[in-house]
């Protein structure tokens, strides 16, 4: 299986020159690592376009976070605005990428990120508007949640943050592909048989 950086260095491989990209919390904000010499745009929900990489600890800005509270450091392009600016940005359909974590998705695309209910939540964050607002939604996940259970299934228990709105689905067992009828296996783990992935996974698989 996949570790969560090699989850992340999967999902870079959506990023192309000229992109401006939007990184949830968890494993989608190591996809910056492994972006190499692409030409992007990282942009981040409180007000930031032009995120750079995360800072040394000797060179923390303690005022220069992110949407998910990390602290990052800024480019020479880097431009900062209010948040309403940067969820028009979201809203308008300006953003060609988000790369998100979920803790559903479902095999027509519906998406849940945000809430559990009878939990505490500090509330939905900018997720429902990046699922409607961008061109193209990844999310990067565990295959499974802690009991075993998967987490890519036919209709999705928990309360929706969009429907219909997921393209593919990293996870640590293999990559896939929202099609009609269900989910189309783009690429396997190495070490991940078919057979596995099909005992872990609720949602429809087709050819």
């Amino acid at each position: 299986m996949w570790t969560r950086e090699q989850m992340a260095e999967q999902a870079a491989e959506e990023l192309q020159d000229g992109m401006y990209v939007n990184l949830g919390i968890g494993i989608p904000t190591l996809v910056a690592n492994y972006a190499g010499d692409r030409d992007i745009t990282l942009q981040s929900e409180n007000g930031m376009l032009g995120m750079g990489p995360f800072p040394f600890e000797e060179d923390v800005d303690a005022d220069l976070i992110n949407a998910g509270k990390q602290t990052i450091s800024e480019l020479a392009r880097t431009s900062y605005f209010a948040s309403s600016s940067s969820f028009a940005m979201i809203r308008g359909g300006h953003l060609d990428l988000s790369i998100l974590g979920a803790m559903e998705v479902s095999e027509t695309g519906d998406l849940a990120n945000w809430m559990i209910p009878g939990k505490l939540v500090k509330g939905m964050g900018g997720a429902m508007d990046l699922v409607a607002g961008c061109k193209r939604i990844v999310i990067v996940m565990d295959h499974a949640n802690k009991h075993g259970e998967s987490k890519l299934l036919k209709r999705c228990s928990l309360p929706l943050t969009g429907q219909g709105v997921v393209d593919r689905v990293i996870t640590n067992l293999g990559v896939f592909d929202v099609v009609l009828g269900g989910l189309r296996i783009d690429q396997l783990a190495p070490g991940v048989s078919l057979c596995a992935v099909r005992s872990l996974t609720e949602a429809t698989l087709v050819e």
